[in-house]
């Protein structure tokens, strides 16, 4: 198969989705592979690199969508892009389609199909290509908030461990997940009270048996009462494949202390506080009654090494499987793989997405 690797051209993104040993791995197996010049500088990994590794330079994100049957990315096609989608061309990466009805759209009329990572989902529930990102945006959330804490930044001048004599940051985290419970793991070695909620009695059980943090059950009453002493809110709600559900409303802004700062991990699927909207890494922040918001949609991007090693550890193996059998094989013998399938000849076939953006779902099966 022929496989496209185009440079990101999200703002400030520096991850690449395949990495040289990649490269080396799929040219082994028989496949042919097209890298956009340029497009490892970001991670660390050079032309020269791919080159050796096997891979076709291209001068231009042109001629790679043209030549690849599949083009693996990090993050969704953004608008200037969408000239190179074609009938027929697989394309793997991070989409978020239940968050924007217009990339949906053009999905949708460009008859491509799509393969969304943070769907691919394991029998037991887990999201193995979500998950090393929700690790890194977990464990960057409390690194960037703590930033942000800082008088110069506009926050409290509170330090998250605080000193012997002076009481820590208060760190509330809502939900355990994957991000919410490396964020507690963070903020707590940092030496912060953190306190965290979710609606999953077992996982409060599991999180309150093995991180030094207090839990306690979602439900508005805690949230309210935990907010007005909070320092660091950091959203971590995660619903596979839909928008998140909006957990903070704009007047409950007026409970918090001036200078905390909210970051919401959850912008990428549209976000869990109301006042949320999409940041870059250049322009991070914002100020929304006396509370500062970070909201970058794109955060390990900021650590774009750890992140694309992070990644491709988990992608490589389905983007194998993807090359050798053709998709719809691969989908048939994977039903992890078969969870990604958002998008096929114009059809959605994740219900999540159909029904958070209102609009008509087809059985993945039927199109299998």
């Amino acid at each position: 198969m022929k496989i496209g690797v185009p440079k990101e051209i999200k703002t400030n993104e520096y991850r690449v989705a395949l990495i040289p040993s990649g490269v080396a791995a799929l040219v082994a197996a028989g496949h042919a592979v097209w890298v956009e010049s340029n497009a490892g500088m970001g991670s660390g990994f050079s032309d020269e690199q791919y080159l050796n590794a096997g891979a076709h330079l291209a001068a231009d994100a042109g001629a790679v969508w043209a030549a690849a049957e599949l083009i693996i990315k990090v993050k969704e096609p953004v608008r200037t892009e969408w000239r190179y989608l074609r009938a027929g061309q697989i394309i793997f990466t991070y989409f978020h389609f239940a968050a924007d009805l217009e990339l949906t759209q053009a999905h949708l009329d460009s008859g491509a199909v799509c393969i969304a990572y943070e769907t691919v989902m394991q029998a037991d529930g887990e999201l193995p290509l979500l998950t090393p990102m929700s690790e890194v945006a977990g464990r960057m959330a409390v690194q960037e908030g703590a930033k942000y804490l800082e008088k110069l930044y506009g926050g409290r001048g509170v330090l998250l461990g605080g000193v012997p004599g002076v009481a820590p940051a208060h760190v509330l985290i809502l939900g355990g997940g994957v991000v919410g419970s490396n964020a507690a793991r963070m903020a707590a070695g940092l030496g912060a009270r953190v306190t965290l909620l979710d609606v999953s009695l077992a996982r409060l059980r599991h999180l309150s048996e093995t991180l030094p943090v207090q839990t306690l059950y979602s439900n508005r009453h805690n949230l309210l009462e935990q907010i007005a002493s909070a320092d660091l809110v950091i959203g971590a709600v995660l619903i596979a494949g839909a928008a998140a559900p909006r957990l903070l409303h704009r007047e409950d802004l007026q409970l918090m202390q001036p200078g905390a700062v909210i970051v919401d991990v959850a912008v990428d699927q549209g976000g869990c506080i109301e006042t949320t909207r999409p940041t870059t890494h250049e322009n991070p922040v914002y100020v929304v009654d006396g509370v500062i918001h970070y909201a970058v949609a794109n955060m390990p991007g900021g650590v774009p090494r750890t992140s694309t090693l992070a990644l491709t550890n988990a992608t490589f193996p389905y983007l194998l499987q993807l090359a050798d059998k053709g998709w719809q094989q691969a989908l048939r013998d994977n039903t992890a793989l078969r969870a990604g399938m958002n998008i096929v000849a114009g059809q959605i076939t994740c219900r999540a997405v159909a029904d958070t953006l209102g609009m008509p779902y087809s059985d993945p099966d039927s199109l299998l």
